[in-house]
């Protein structure tokens, strides 16, 4: 059984809901790593930060690909009540 119009469009919001709260940190991140006044070779302060600051906005920006691509997915129909495996292996 597919999912009623009115579900879809409550899914689409809430997909591009996440999408934002998952770029706008990521955009961020760039723009603090564009103007930061250290830099990774500075002192072990600066190696621990872009290492750790890095691997969690990689960790964002994975999850707001698979996010995309699930909203991609749920807009062509490709998600139905009995089968959404790959949502939830985003999820």
């Amino acid at each position: 059984m597919y999912l009623k119009i009115s579900k879809i469009v409550s899914v689409l919001e809430y997909f591009i809901y996440t999408l934002i709260c998952g770029l706008i940190p990521t955009f961020i991140q760039i723009y603090e790593y564009i103007y930061a006044s250290f830099t990774i070779a500075d002192s072990v302060y600066g190696s621990v930060f872009y290492l750790l600051t890095g691997f969690h906005g990689f960790h964002v920006f994975a999850g707001s690909i698979f996010i995309l691509v699930c909203f991609i997915r749920t807009i062509i129909g490709h998600f139905t009540k009995q089968h959404h495996v790959g949502f939830e292996c985003a999820a």
